[in-house]
């Protein structure tokens, strides 16, 4: 049987606001929307289980990438949907890889070698981007919040880092989505090039644990996507 509902009802239901579910209608990401004789809207199960799939999929995913596969599905492209879908889970499982590896690198006491890469005792700023995987403009900023420093090239001016920044330039790159206050990234950095990880250690396993959570929420989305594609296959 299909329920009708009004903006009303399902606000209250998924507890957002009725300009919500108009910003998702103006978006492109729900099923065409009737309306009723009186020129106001109304919305089926199928919008019902759209709504359901968007607010589910936000908690897992980056809000662009959730609009993207909402507009597919809309438009029928179902296949092209789910590889998007796929994609966000392999940059996560990528994420975790990366964790996993930094954090067995930090407790490394030869740290003359990176990914393949040779690590010299200063390296260039275009070097450390490279090696880090970070944009420049990334590694400026840090430096200007004090996360970080570098030396200047007597030659040429250039900044220059060492491998202990090196160290706290991929340990940054690695924990900035989990270490959110920069005193308290500070206070990280600082145990740099102690033996003491027990800091470095609780970041590193708090990073996971997200990692974790997000995991169970983006297959929690898909759980929901999968419903709705079904029912809009159905129309």
């Amino acid at each position: 049987m299909n329920f009708t509902y009004t903006p009303g009802q399902i606000a209250t239901e998924l507890a957002i606001s009725t300009t919500t579910l108009r910003r998702y209608e103006k978006e492109g990401l729900i099923p065409h929307v009737p309306r009723t004789t009186s020129n106001h809207r109304y919305y089926t199960s199928i919008h019902f289980q759209a709504f359901i799939a968007i607010r589910s999929l936000l908690k897992g995913y980056e809000i662009p990438a959730v609009y993207e596969v909402m507009r597919k599905v809309k438009r029928g492209e179902v296949n092209d949907a789910l590889w998007l879908v796929n994609q966000q889970l392999y940059n996560s499982q990528l994420e975790k890889q990366r964790v996993d590896e930094i954090w067995g690198m930090i407790q490394q006491t030869d740290f003359s070698e990176y990914r393949n890469v040779k690590i010299t005792n200063t390296l260039t700023i275009g070097k450390v981007a490279e090696v880090a995987g970070v944009n420049t403009s990334a590694i400026r900023h840090w430096e200007k919040e004090g996360l970080i420093r570098s030396e200047r090239d007597k030659h040429n001016g250039y900044r220059m880092y060492t491998r202990t920044e090196l160290r706290k330039i991929l340990i940054i790159s690695s924990l900035r989505k989990s270490v959110y206050y920069i005193e308290h990234m500070k206070e990280l950095l600082n145990t740099v090039g102690t033996q003491d990880y027990t800091q470095i250690n609780n970041a590193f396993q708090l990073a996971m644990h997200k990692l974790n959570n997000q995991l169970t929420l983006q297959f929690a989305g898909i759980k929901e996507l999968m419903k709705y594609i079904e029912l809009h296959q159905e129309l």
